[in-house]
């Protein structure tokens, strides 16, 4: 398969080293396989001209010049989405507000088929979908439905997916949360408390298991 162009996005919450991989993918995609590289902003929305881009763009060219040196910084260039689902793209009235039924709820319709189109329609030989349990959840079945090539990148800090021992940003994760514990230490012991520290993890607790310890 000779891929020529491909999109990259990154979804659901920030992460340290999202920029980093941004980064790394374009660079490989460019040197090594001379490929075009496009960025997604905000994820599945860009593909819908939903992008909260300032600038109202939704895709950004990625050369060597806009890649250079953003793994120094963090979140992402590309911006994120928790709610880009096209599977349920919300549907919304003439002012942007979002369409309720009767009870409240709000109304989605199934657009994957016409984002793949749009895919197609872009030239894009692959998509790199860069994240989490969410994320991931959609470009499976981008491919699985639509035909739609994709690469995941597993990212989230809640070290949480099959298929991978560490996820980039666990590490980071870890250690701010290791610090926080450190100091808590002395506050605990000053005042005769004990102090409760919550961390992320949603159904899973490897964040709390290392940091515990540690």
């Amino acid at each position: 398969l000779s891929v020529k162009r491909i999109g990259i996005l990154t979804g659901g919450g920030d992460s340290p080293g999202l920029n980093a991989a941004i980064r790394g993918a374009t660079l490989t995609a460019i040197r090594r396989y001379g490929a075009e590289v496009i960025g997604l902003i905000d994820g599945f929305n860009a593909l819908f001209g939903e992008s909260s881009s300032p600038t109202g763009q939704a895709f950004m060219q990625l050369g060597e010049a806009e890649v250079q040196d953003i793994h120094a910084f963090g979140g992402t260039i590309l911006g994120s989405a928790n709610r880009g689902n096209p599977f349920e793209m919300i549907l919304r009235d003439e002012k942007g507000r979002p369409l309720r039924d009767e009870h409240g709820k709000v109304l989605t319709r199934d657009r994957s088929a016409e984002a793949a189109q749009r895919i197609r329609d872009r030239g894009f030989d692959a998509l790199l979908c860069i994240g989490g349990d969410g994320t991931l959840a959609l470009a499976r079945p981008m491919y699985e439905r639509h035909g739609v090539p994709v690469v995941g990148v597993p990212k989230t800090i809640d070290n949480d997916l099959a298929g991978t021992d560490v996820t980039f940003g666990f590490h980071t994760a870890v250690q701010i949360a290791t610090d926080a514990i450190d100091r808590l230490h002395t506050t605990a012991e000053s005042h005769n408390r004990v102090i409760v520290v919550e961390v992320m993890g949603r159904h899973a607790g490897w964040i709390a298991a290392s940091a515990g310890p540690a």
